[in-house]
């Protein structure tokens, strides 16, 4: 039966329950800045800050009020794991697999998730975040520079993902990967993955393997 040696997770929207604040907290900052561009707030889901800086904010000035309200923000967001997310990732690497975050997000942003989360780095093998990669999802560069941290293939791994984008950047890593229907509908997402999952609740080692195993 086929197995798996690395998990790399996506974080908000994935892991941790944030993407409903982030879409309140853009939401204003296209309010204020875009009004011009119809729902910013979804068009920027699993993109670099520094694409998005490119893209819709073109001037310094605008930048650098976009990236203060941004960071307000940040700094005053929950940062909870969704339920089960824990104990399976306690479950997996009890089982020797290694765990990678694998994030759009700044290290700025992760100063403010390592406050709130004081033994989150304890979690992981590793965390790789914008920046590191050379390229932004649906890009599979992140992905295929998580497999490559640990020396593995891309088919000994497995992905945790939510956004259309990070999908994107799993399928064509070519890791096995799993859709979150946490932000998106199961049904939305279920073309754009190899299996969708309600959460991690129930979910295991095992309950992997045997998930994995099936599409051989």
């Amino acid at each position: 039966m086929k197995t798996f040696k690395a998990a790399l997770f996506d974080l908000d929207g994935t892991l941790i329950d944030t993407e409903d604040q982030y879409t309140v907290i853009w939401g204003a900052i296209a309010r204020k800045y875009r009004p011009d561009v119809k729902d910013l707030e979804y068009k920027i889901k699993g993109t670099t800050l520094v694409q998005i800086l490119d893209r819709y904010f073109p001037t310094t000035q605008v930048q650098k009020e976009v990236v203060e309200m941004l960071d307000k923000g940040e700094a005053g967001m929950n940062y909870v794991f969704y339920p089960g997310a824990l104990d399976f990732i306690a479950d997996i690497r009890k089982h020797g697999v290694k765990c990678a975050i694998v994030t759009s997000s700044n290290l700025q942003k992760m100063k403010a998730v390592e406050k709130a989360i004081p033994n989150f780095y304890e979690l992981f093998d590793k965390v790789l975040m914008a920046e590191d990669f050379d390229e932004s999802k649906p890009h599979p560069d992140c992905y295929l520079k998580g497999a490559a941290y640990f020396g593995l293939s891309t088919d000994e791994c497995v992905v945790f993902e939510d956004a259309f984008t990070g999908l994107e950047a799993g399928m064509r890593s070519g890791c096995y990967t799993f859709g979150l229907a946490t932000v998106n509908s199961a049904e939305a997402i279920k073309d754009k993955c190899h299996c969708v999952l309600d959460g991690f609740e129930g979910l295991s080692y095992e309950k992997v393997v045997e998930i994995i195993g099936e599409k051989e």
